[in-house]
């Protein structure tokens, strides 16, 4: 059917004439990029009475081939059984391939990132995460060159083999600040942003299904490191002649007596200490990672760290630059003379392993502590030590010897 749009008359008078298709009960309106005034659509029936005028025989001739254009293409699907939607048939019509109107998955990463970048500007996400995202495009757009000759590919021809090929790129070929290959856990986390980025893509109706549901990699469990109680003692006892790494010192110490993660610590300011009826000492905050409350009390090493700092600024701890705060952890971990590889996250597990269950803390209030939605989260975090496992067994063997 062919009808005219009279908001959208030009300046001469004339209004543009655009064609109504129904296709599988669904309806789509096409420009024709013909245009006729109001008066004389309407005198001549819609062009369906005899035409005088040269100008509106030559505008019926071409509606008379748009329409046996789109029954040519339609008997076309039809006698080769194609099953294209709405929107592919409309491209067909307008002169377009229907894999254009596929999405690419560089273009949906970016739009989940712009998305994800708002989140980040109100604060409802952190800009770690973001980077993260913005990694996996530029993971995706390397892959791509390699092994098509191009950064993007379409939605479509993600399938086992891609991402399978995709896998193995990560794991043993990707290149990034001098390492080649990422370690599996890192590559799982890869793809589980993948499917996040295509999760959101459904949701806004751009794709139907998630290819990436087809990855079935897993986390591996690794060993979780931690300070032993005479591990932690020598760096708090260690009185460092630098002051950057005093202050690092003081910054891991904290993290290893409230579980903060230096990203959450260091945005801590005196309003988010409260004191309760019994007058103890609670550092009230949510996680930015995961919005999360995460109140803990303080403990006497903590307080102590904080009124060292307490007329330096708002905040609660010194400010220190990621980069620089695990250049200086290294640093520290070679003049107290350990072994271990000395990062933020074994702050976080000596809190949970060494601090609170190695004093007897349920699992359920240090994974409150932690900001975590789950018990299991906090089981990955914390080890139980065997000290634990002796004093339960202990308590046992005094049981059955009454017996």
């Amino acid at each position: 059917m062919f009808y005219i749009k009279k908001d959208k008359v030009k300046n001469n008078g004339e209004c543009p004439i655009y064609i109504k298709i129904i296709f599988k009960n669904q309806s789509i309106t096409i420009s024709t990029g013909k245009y006729i005034s109001e008066e004389r659509w309407t005198q001549t029936d819609n062009l369906r009475r005899v035409l005088r005028q040269d100008k509106e025989k030559v505008i019926k001739e071409y509606l008379d081939l748009y329409v046996l254009k789109i029954e040519k293409i339609y008997n076309q699907l039809t006698k080769f059984q194609e099953d294209v939607s709405i929107s592919e048939f409309k491209l067909m019509i307008i002169g377009k391939h229907p894999e254009d109107a596929i999405p690419s998955l560089v273009n949906l990463i970016d739009k989940h990132n712009q998305y994800f970048a708002q989140l980040v500007e109100v604060g409802e996400r952190s800009k770690a995460s973001l980077q993260k995202y913005m990694r996996v495009k530029e993971l995706i757009q390397t892959f791509n060159v390699k092994k098509y000759g191009c950064k993007d590919i379409q939605i479509n021809k993600v399938n086992s083999a891609y991402i399978y090929n995709l896998e193995s790129y990560l794991k043993f070929e990707s290149e990034y600040k001098g390492k080649l290959g990422i370690k599996n856990n890192s590559t799982v986390k890869y793809f589980k942003n993948l499917k996040t980025i295509c999760n959101y893509a459904i949701k806004m109706e751009l794709i139907e299904k998630n290819p990436f549901n087809l990855y079935s990699g897993k986390i591996k469990e690794v060993e979780t490191l931690f300070l032993t109680q005479d591990e932690l003692e020598r760096i708090e006892n260690k009185d460092f002649k630098i002051d950057r790494l005093e202050r690092v010192k003081d910054l891991f110490l904290f993290s290893c007596y409230t579980g903060y993660a230096p990203v959450d610590a260091l945005q801590l300011t005196r309003k988010n200490i409260i004191q309760d009826t019994s007058k103890t000492l609670w550092i009230k905050a949510n996680r930015q990672k995961t919005k999360t409350k995460s109140n803990v009390p303080l403990l006497p090493q903590a307080i102590k760290i904080i009124n060292k700092y307490q007329f330096e600024s708002e905040y609660l701890l010194p400010k220190i630059s990621n980069q620089k705060m695990n250049a200086y952890l290294k640093e520290i971990a070679e003049i107290v003379g350990f072994d271990k590889n000395l990062t933020w996250y074994i702050a976080r597990h000596t809190f949970a392993t060494t601090v609170t269950l190695g004093n007897g803390i349920k699992i359920e209030n240090v994974s409150a502590m932690l900001g975590h939605k789950t018990i299991r989260q906090t089981q990955h975090y914390a080890k139980i030590l065997d000290t634990n496992v002796s004093e339960d067994m202990q308590k046992l063997m005094e049981k059955f010897k009454d017996n």
